[in-house]
């Protein structure tokens, strides 16, 4: 403001000398309109400034607002002025949105949640904080290096890798952690396969010791049943085992019982039946037994397989990671809705949305049926027909459900009735009592703020992946893989990555205003102005078909930042 206000004075003083030394001489008409522009850009910058702030601002943040405002309004009153501007090679931008580095100190001194998802973070590379999907090292209460590092699944893809980490943190085990690509949608590093010639995941690394050499351990149920030997009660360790003959006796019937809900489930979604006969056989058949576990739910007095209050043991985890695939799968291929058919399993469900530690690792229907097919084979339509359709479009994003505004829930995938952000943000968005003082608004609010926040945090790098997305990207030769959106080794358009680099800015601006901010029609005209249009349609198509659920976000975050793309590509594709 004051570089402003010193341009005007020192403007009025070259006007005056001018006129002093030649009375007859009158201003040109090119410097009387840059004049007369300035004027009405400052006129324009003070109105802007009341509408959008409503009262005095300091600092950065003040800053970046004037600028956008300052920069449209002398735009669109000095059109004569080029606003494009290409020297050589280099693209300047188009917008005065903020820069990726400013985004980011934006989501952290401005927004609650991105605060206290960012200490947390700090707090999580050390080895603390809450439970997470990218987290590579867990100590919990432990000032001792760990003795184990798990190798698991990059993606969060892998049943198998879930219900091994869902031990972990329940259970509190330290140990490091190292992601490794599946072989559906990526190639395992040389390190991984010296340690693991057949490439199985999740693996155990024993670290060695002075009486031992460093161990490899393969099969989820064997490192699980490891791991809790190894971190008995004895050490302070919570059990996940029963020992009394009849918890055993429960155990085993139980275990059988998941290995036949898992073959009626793979019957019914991956085989193709030869009439309808058939298909309705097999169907029923995965019905009575989804019967017999929810039976075996409603037999104890909590939500747990066993009666632990203090939460679930090692059958729970072996149920969750399947059962999961199979809301979304059954409700996509077959029309089914579990969740709401069957009390016990319901109240179960319920039951791990309020544990942190499923909320770090649990995926969303759109996810699961994208990973399941290279995992397990095509899965074939059948079922309840009505009611497929129905569902396939709201998992897909059709229609209205990956758009803005959103509904407060979503229909298939309860997110409140546990937790549907980290607990840090819950506390810091004034959202931690929702369930009982549920408020729409802040909590959209803090879904798109945490969004805003991790695209802020890699933006840069979101960028040049979503550009693989445009006319001239993914181009050069690869290796295919089995997962349909798997595209690793994919270049991006290099042409219409500025471009795209500009509008994924606009797009985490959009997601870190508050609900009463002004400025989101300015970011709108922002998005009007780029070119290359096409391609940057296809690019942000190509990102929102790609955001992973736990990978990325939460969900809950996640449909916001599906929504707000979508916002984002109709107002460009207009």
């Amino acid at each position: 403001w004051k570089n402003l206000k010193r341009r005007i004075e020192k403007t009025a003083a070259m006007k005056e000398t001018r006129n002093n030394k030649n009375k007859n001489t009158t201003i040109s008409s090119t410097n009387s309109s840059s004049i007369l522009c300035l004027v009405v850009s400052i006129l324009s910058l003070i109105g802007a400034l009341k509408a959008a702030v409503g009262l005095a601002i300091t600092g950065q943040n003040s800053r970046l607002v004037l600028e956008r405002q300052f920069s449209v309004s002398h735009r669109s009153r000095c059109s004569s002025r080029t606003t494009r501007i290409q020297m050589s090679s280099q693209v300047v931008s188009t917008t005065t949105t903020p820069s990726w580095s400013e985004l980011q100190q934006l989501s952290y001194e401005t927004t609650s949640v991105g605060n206290a998802l960012e200490k947390d973070q700090q707090i999580r590379r050390k080895g603390g904080g809450e439970a997470h999907v990218s987290n590579t090292l867990r100590l919990f209460d432990s000032n001792d290096e760990p003795k184990f590092t798990l190798f698991r699944d990059a993606a969060g893809w892998c049943p198998y890798c879930q219900k091994t980490m869902l031990l972990i943190e329940e259970k509190k085990i330290p140990i490091r952690i190292q992601t490794v690509p599946m072989r559906s949608y990526g190639d395992k590093p040389t390190d991984f396969t010296r340690l693991v010639p057949n490439g199985l995941l999740p693996a155990l690394l024993i670290h060695p010791t002075e009486q031992s050499t460093a161990k490899i351990m393969t099969e989820s149920q064997l490192i699980m049943e490891f791991l809790d030997r190894e971190h008995p009660p004895s050490k302070g360790y919570r059990p996940m085992l029963p020992t009394d003959t009849s918890g055993v006796k429960r155990y085993q019937y139980l275990t059988q019982l998941e290995r036949e809900l898992f073959r009626w489930w793979c019957t019914l979604l991956f085989r193709s039946s030869r009439n309808d006969k058939e298909e309705q056989a097999v169907l029923q058949g995965f019905i009575d037994t989804l019967q017999k576990v929810d039976q075996a739910l409603q037999e104890t007095n909590g939500p747990w397989f066993f009666d632990t209050p203090e939460g679930p043991t090692m059958i729970d985890f072996i149920y969750i990671s399947h059962i999961e695939r199979m809301l979304a799968s059954c409700a996509y291929w077959k029309g089914l809705d579990i969740r709401t058919k069957w009390k016990g399993i319901q109240t179960w469900l319920d039951a791990f949305d309020t544990r942190p530690s499923y909320l770090a690792f649990k995926s969303d229907f759109y996810t699961n049926v994208m990973d399941i097919p290279p995992q397990y084979g095509p899965g074939y339509d059948g079922g309840l027909e009505s009611h497929r359709e129905t569902f396939k479009a709201l998992i897909l994003g059709r229609g209205q459900s990956w758009k803005l505004p959103l509904p407060h829930d979503d229909e298939l995938q309860p997110l409140y009735n546990g937790l549907p952000l980290p607990l840090c943000a819950l506390e810091a968005g004034g959202i931690l009592d929702y369930a009982e003082n549920p408020n729409p608004k802040l909590m959209a609010k803090a879904c798109r703020h945490a969004a805003g926040w991790k695209l802020a945090s890699n933006g840069s790098n979101v960028a040049r992946f979503a550009a693989r997305g445009g006319s001239r990207g993914s181009k050069n030769p690869r290796k295919g893989f089995a997962a349909p959106l798997a595209d690793p080794y994919a270049d991006p358009d290099s042409i219409a990555m500025p471009r795209v680099d500009e509008a994924l800015r606009i797009v985490c601006r959009a997601m870190l205003l508050d609900d009463d901010d002004k400025l989101l029609p300015v970011l709108e005209h922002e998005l009007t102005l780029l070119d290359l249009k096409e391609d940057v349609v296809k690019s942000l198509a190509y990102l929102r078909d790609r955001i992973g659920v736990p990978r990325d976000m939460p969900l809950a975050a996640a449909r916001q930042f599906r929504a707000y793309l979508n916002w984002a590509i109709d107002i460009i594709a207009k």
